[in-house]
Order: structure tokens, then C-alpha cells, then sequence
């Protein structure tokens, strides 16, 4: 990336057997003075060098990336980070896909980014909705099946007022770990405990 009134530009590769040549060479050419550059995933949250990139732009700075897929992994990433920078009074321009949000042009494009976007969220939404209104009317409900049923808690209760075994040999025998025993009959470590 590089960002812009002294231009300055952030350039990222995914991995080790990748280099930078040809960011640099095309930020470079694209007349960018300051360089943050990083070796690291672009899902990753942690990126110091665009952090610090973002850090240092101020107001009427331009950040330039290389490609659109160096600043971001997802659409709804791209969007967050490019309100970033708009909110500190900064642009963004990507050299390949030839976007500048300081243009008329580019604004509307990332309007249309966000527009997408939030159509995007809505659709998976209404679906997740429509899924679940679906699955209670076949009479099912949603999330995890319970760990334990119910004729596995009444065993294992039995089992724990008995006190001929531990709460992991108890475990162990209805197929459970002792953490999920002890989270459906909280605190029992004797028979004694059972109620």
C-alpha cells in the first residue's frame, strides 16, 4: 500500500517463496514514496505493516496498493478497511483494478462494493432464517445435539449415587467426557453429592 500527498503504499505476499519485486516495481512507477511492506495472509487480523501504514496516513494522503487482494481477503474486510481510511480524510487507490476513491468514479465503484456487500449479508440472512423456519416446522430445533441425553443423565446419576465408580470411569462407560458429566450434574465428586 502507498500513500499519496508524499504517497505512501503497503505491499503484501502470502508466503516466503513469494517476493515483492513486482508491487514495488509498480508502486514505484506509480510515483508512491513511503513502502510498508509485509509477508503475511491477507485473512490474517494480524498485520503490523498495514496497521502501521494505516496509522501513518494523514489527512489528503492517498493509500496505493498493487492489486485489491493485498489490502483485504473479503469484500466486508475491503469495505471496513476503505472506511478507515476515508474517516481519516485519505484516499485509496488500487493500481490494477484502477480504482481511486478521490475520484467520482471510484467512490460510486465502492458505493456499488458496498451495496453488494450488504446485499450479501441480507441474502445469507434470509436464508439462515428461512433454514431454521423450516427445520421447527419438520420439528426439529436448531444448534448442537445435547451431549448427554436424557437416559445417559439417569444412568450416570445412578451411577454416581452407586459410588462404586469415578466420575471418569462413569464417563467413560455412557460416552462422554467427565467435563460434560460434571457441566449436567454440576460439582457431584461422591455419592454422597447426588441428589
Amino acid at each position: 500500500m502507498e500513500i499519496a500527498h508524499d504517497d505512501r503504499r503497503y505491499a503484501r505476499v502470502s508466503t516466503t517463496d513469494q517476493n515483492l519485486d513486482l508491487q514495488l516495481d509498480a508502486l514505484r512507477e506509480a510515483g508512491c514514496g513511503k513502502v510498508f511492506e509485509e509477508t503475511a495472509s491477507g485473512a490474517s487480523k494480524a498485520r503490523p505493516q498495514l496497521k502501521d501504514a494505516l496509522d501513518f496516513l494523514q489527512k489528503g494522503d492517498t493509500l496505493v496498493v498493487w492489486k485489491l487482494d493485498r489490502l483485504a481477503r473479503s469484500l466486508s474486510q475491503l469495505i471496513e478497511t476503505i472506511d478507515k481510511i476515508q474517516d481519516r480524510g485519505c484516499g485509496f487507490r488500487s493500481i490494477t483494478e484502477a480504482i481511486d476513491t478521490t475520484t467520482a468514479g471510484g467512490r460510486l465503484i465502492f458505493h456499488i462494493f458496498g451495496a453488494l456487500a450488504e446485499f450479501e449479508r441480507n441474502i445469507i440472512r434470509e436464508s439462515t432464517l428461512a433454514g431454521l423456519q423450516a427445520a421447527r416446522a419438520r420439528g426439529r430445533r436448531g444448534g448442537r445435539p445435547r451431549a448427554l441425553n436424557d437416559d445417559g443423565l439417569i444412568v450416570a446419576r445412578a451411577l454416581l449415587k452407586d459410588g462404586l465408580l469415578t466420575v471418569q470411569e462413569i464417563a467413560k462407560q455412557i460416552g462422554c467426557s467427565p467435563a460434560t458429566l460434571y457441566k449436567y450434574i454440576p460439582g457431584p465428586r461422591s455419592a454422597s453429592e447426588i441428589g
